[in-house]
């Protein structure tokens, strides 16, 4: 390679994506030439100390999905994806002196796990005398232009909404970076498969997913142009955001979004010219909502760092625990605590890797104050099984739930009957993930302990309505 061409690594992780990605943009247009890597870090499918996987399945499944959808794009632009398994900090620097890169670009990551992995990159670059430059790029709003710095945000999400939303900006996306130059001798390395990372082998998927998540910034776009366009579904995301079956109650960009496939700001701008054509509207408003939540919990992460990880999270106050909590949440994440809407929820993530923002609020809720289980567990066992993790998102909102978060009601408690009723009020979606309960009418479907034994016996349902967990969810104030 002729050593006055300027080469610049460009290292995907949770950004994976062509458009709206600056490290790609301002790759192609400072170097000669780019080499795009992504590395599968086995210390993303380790076992934490929560006994649970950093990864699991579905969304395992999910980033191979996108990478491989990352890599035919930069095919088709005449290049390669460059895909390795090992630690990033051993892999990089190898690349860097294999290609003579004169520089690497990555978006900065908030949780202390993934900014520990930046960290040490770094380092070892440093030694070879090759800068690591930082990008912003997670959020919708840069944090340059919040009306105040990271250190003074509000920690109240209200105080936070209204001094952004009067003094704060979003920026536009960034180009597409146009056409692209590579080495001639990239070594692409090859896709591993999910045995490869772990897994024994792929399960099928659940006809009764609420959506048939397919990973990758092709798919994602779609699903935008899908929802907006020729669905319209944003036009009435007020009134169905709170739904629980099927595809268009609500979004589902949350996946994308999270693995990079889809930037906030793609989303936000889809909004806008949205709004131009048909008028802004409460749906529309609440969809931005949604947004500035996760860049809220982003920017706390960045504000309060490891507190978020601690049972006592931003307060100093450890939630009430049973003494019997091991055994109430083996129950809680087997789906088998006898309280039908809670297991319909947490067998539909089990099945799918998915649930909705009422059902996470809900089983969440109940877990930590009704079954006093440590809150912990229960953002751990999440951060395995959601396709849509991310860790600010996930741990900001079960600290939230548990009074040790960004909540000033530290009492706030879900009335999981009052939940039911409101939410499934005919029970649909208890009797599509309950087969079981399927034959009650809908006096009986959320509360089946009301059964006498003869009806419990002609519906064998008696080991269900039998779990010693249920009565406690209707001692809860109403919420």
């Amino acid at each position: 390679m002729n050593m006055s061409c300027k080469t610049i690594l460009v290292w995907f992780r949770k950004d994976l994506r062509i458009h709206d990605n600056e490290i790609l943009t301002e790759a192609v247009r400072k170097g000669d030439f780019i080499i795009p890597v992504y590395c599968f870090d086995p210390r993303q499918f380790e076992i934490t100390p929560h006994n649970t996987l950093k990864t699991g399945f579905f969304r395992a499944e999910f980033l191979l999905q996108s990478v491989a959808d990352l890599r035919q794009s930069f095919r088709n632009a005449g290049g390669d994806l460059i895909i390795r398994q090992g630690k990033p900090e051993e892999i990089l620097p190898e690349l860097v002196s294999q290609y003579d890169v004169h520089e690497v670009y990555h978006h900065r990551e908030v949780a202390s796990e993934e900014t520990g992995v930046s960290a040490l990159v770094e380092d070892a670059l440093w030694k070879q005398k090759i800068n690591l430059r930082h990008f912003i790029g997670h959020t919708l709003y840069h944090k340059e232009d919040l009306p105040f710095p990271i250190h003074s945000i509000p920690d109240v999400f209200t105080s936070f909404r209204k001094k952004v939303e009067r003094d704060g900006m979003v920026r536009p996306c960034f180009e597409d970076p146009g056409p692209m130059k590579f080495p001639d001798n990239l070594e692409g390395g090859s896709m591993p498969s999910l045995s490869d990372l772990g897994f024994a082998q792929t399960e099928p998927a659940d006809e009764r997913s609420a959506m048939k998540f397919k990973g990758g910034e092709t798919e994602a776009l779609k699903r935008l142009k899908e929802y907006f366009w020729e669905k319209h579904a944003v036009k009435n995301y007020k009134q169905t955001r709170n739904g629980l079956i099927g595809a268009d109650y609500s979004t589902k960009f949350s996946a994308w979004i999270a693995m990079g496939c889809l930037s906030p700001r793609e989303v936000y701008w889809e909004i806008k010219n949205y709004e131009k054509l048909n008028g802004a509207g409460d749906s529309t408003y609440s969809l931005y909502l949604e947004l500035l939540w996760r860049d809220y919990f982003r920017f706390m992460f960045k504000k309060y760092g490891n507190k978020f990880f601690q049972k006592t999270g931003l307060n100093g106050k450890v939630p009430e625990e049973a003494e019997n909590q091991k055994e109430l949440f083996e129950l809680w994440k087997n789906g088998e605590t006898g309280v039908p809407f809670i297991d319909a929820n947490m067998r539909e993530l089990n099945a799918t890797g998915f649930m909705s923002n009422r059902g996470r609020q809900n089983v969440a809720s109940f877990l930590v104050k009704d079954l006093k289980v440590n809150w912990k567990w229960g953002a751990a066992y999440f951060e395995e099984k959601l396709i849509d993790y991310c860790p600010a998102n996930n741990w900001g909102n079960w600290a939230y739930i548990a009074g040790v978060g960004n909540d000033p009601r530290v009492d706030r408690h879900f009335n999981i009957l009052k939940q039911a009723a409101d939410y499934d009020p005919h029970g649909d979606y208890v009797r599509l993930w309950i087969p079981e309960l399927s034959q009650l009418n809908d006096h009986y479907v959320h509360q089946p302990w009301k059964l006498s034994e003869v009806e419990r016996a002609e519906y064998q349902l008696k080991s269900y309505t039998d779990c010693p967990c249920y009565l406690q969810s209707i001692k809860t104030p109403e919420n």
